[in-house]
């Protein structure tokens, strides 16, 4: 089977399991009314918007179809675009993994003669740990979206895929830049406007006087070595376009087969993330052009257990991901815990089952559970993942305590058996014992119920009634 992420790199494994980081979170109030604030506001902004589309549901069916597609031909369409970029004038390199795709950018930057770089919010490199890569060998890492800035002057961590500071409200925002930003106005206020002016002036300096860019892709279309990053706020459209050496890391389900294909997903990418009709900022670039833009090109294809969950015909379809955190914004569960709860830079309900099969089921066991299943998430996800149903599957994938184990197994020979299962049936009776919905039970049946009701036994079961009748 093909390897998974490695393990001590990157930004896939959490220092504990996502009960313990949720019990915290949701002991933090301010946290709750951040989270709900956000998440509502997205989530009406998105229902507006889509329902001026009479063919919605056509597009998100295309989606997945493209998708569908794409992984079915992934091979072919990965050297399919390494040939294009290839005949563009750029330059494609493949890594197996996280240490092999830093390695690969820390030695580009480094051939460069640049001791800093620039960045535009890419999620395959928080996944891969590049930032602290690049500080280990000397080289200043800069974020440039606000969001991730915000994340990086706090020293802090994301905690949502399209807004990455989406736990901060204004205030803590405005006391990180008084802390951590050089050059900030002691008067500055919290007024958002204020706040993005003095973001703007610390990063002008940055965008004119630095040589290397690190960007992420949104796609990348193998028929014509085309790069896509939608963005709202121009830092993107700055990286992408001043300095001489670009380095794009893409995760290598991103591609798409044809241009025509980015009709659809430029569709429904702003409509499900932002709440927006099309994205402010769209940049596409092909390659090298002589006098315009960077003058080198460098895309890296990245695996990094990408290929283990291809190889699981269930799971695979997490892969159809086009990262627009729809499933995010509707989950109750994320709404209360937040993003560092499920200890991934890939939170919420994808992040639940994509981040399992990144690093192997083992690693993350408690991700698959961090759902209560109610399907939200698949009625909003704009390429029509359906994530409940992978949930299931890798909560079977997931270590079981032997005690459960023992219990499925004596439930199972109960059940296969009539005389044994009627009997159980009538001793079930017997759990009015435990009190008003087992609440009364003792260890270690009390840590079921403990996030449980216990349902009220009937007065008489099937059996007896159909008998009766």
């Amino acid at each position: 089977m093909p390897a998974t992420a490695p393990r001590g790199v990157g930004q896939l494994r959490g220092e504990e399991p996502f009960p313990a980081g949720a019990r915290r979170a949701l002991g933090d109030a301010q946290l709750r009314r951040n989270l709900r604030h956000a998440t509502g506001t997205i989530r009406a902004k998105s229902a507006a918007v889509i329902d001026e589309v009479p063919d919605w549901a056509e597009l998100r069916a295309a989606g997945r179809a493209i998708k569908t597609d794409a992984m079915a031909r992934l091979p072919e369409l990965l050297e399919q675009l390494e040939a294009a970029v290839t005949r563009a004038g750029g330059t494609v390199h493949w890594a197996a993994d996280a240490v092999e795709a830093n390695r690969i950018v820390t030695d580009l930057v480094r051939a460069a003669g640049a001791d800093r770089v620039m960045k535009v919010k890419s999620m395959a490199t928080q996944e891969i740990g590049l930032n602290e890569a690049l500080e280990a060998a000397g080289i200043e890492p800069v974020e440039t979206d606000l969001a991730e800035l915000i994340v990086q002057l706090g020293d802090d961590r994301p905690s949502h895929i399209l807004v990455p500071a989406i736990h901060r409200n204004r205030a803590e925002i405005r006391e990180i830049f008084l802390r951590a930003m050089p050059g900030v106005d002691p008067a500055l206020t919290d007024e958002p406007a204020a706040l993005a002016a003095a973001a703007r002036r610390h990063l002008r300096e940055t965008f004119l006087s630095t040589r290397v860019a690190v960007s992420g892709a949104n796609f990348a279309v193998a028929e014509t070595g085309t790069l896509a990053v939608v963005e709202s706020e121009g830092n993107g459209r700055m990286c992408l376009t001043l300095p001489e050496t670009l380095i794009t890391v893409l995760g290598v389900e991103k591609v798409i087969p044809t241009w025509r294909d980015l009709e659809v997903f430029l569709q429904l990418l702003p409509r499900a993330s932002t709440g927006e009709r099309m994205n402010p900022y769209t940049s596409m670039w092909t390659g090298v052009t002589p006098g315009d833009g960077p003058q080198a090109f460098h895309l890296v294809l990245l695996d990094n257990g990408r290929s283990a969950v291809l190889a699981d015909e269930v799971g695979r379809q997490a892969l159809h991901c086009i990262r627009c955190s729809a499933c995010l914004n509707v989950c109750p569960v994320y709404e209360r815990t937040g993003g560092h709860a499920y200890g991934s830079v890939y939170p919420g309900p994808i992040g639940a089952v994509l981040s399992p099969q990144l690093t192997g089921v083992a690693d993350n066991a408690s991700l698959p559970y961090a759902s209560s299943l109610c399907g939200a998430c698949y009625d909003a996800c704009p390429v029509m993942i359906d994530i409940p149903s992978i949930l299931v599957h890798l909560r079977g994938q997931a270590p079981h305590p032997r005690a459960e184990a023992a219990a499925m197994t004596a439930a199972a020979y109960t059940m296969d058996h009539p005389g044994l299962y009627a009997a159980a049936q009538r001793a079930a009776r017997l759990s009015r014992l435990a009190g008003p919905r087992g609440r009364g039970l003792p260890p270690p049946l009390s840590g079921w119920t403990a996030s449980r009701d216990l349902p009220e036994p009937p007065p008489r079961t099937f059996r007896q009634w159909w008998a009766e009748r």
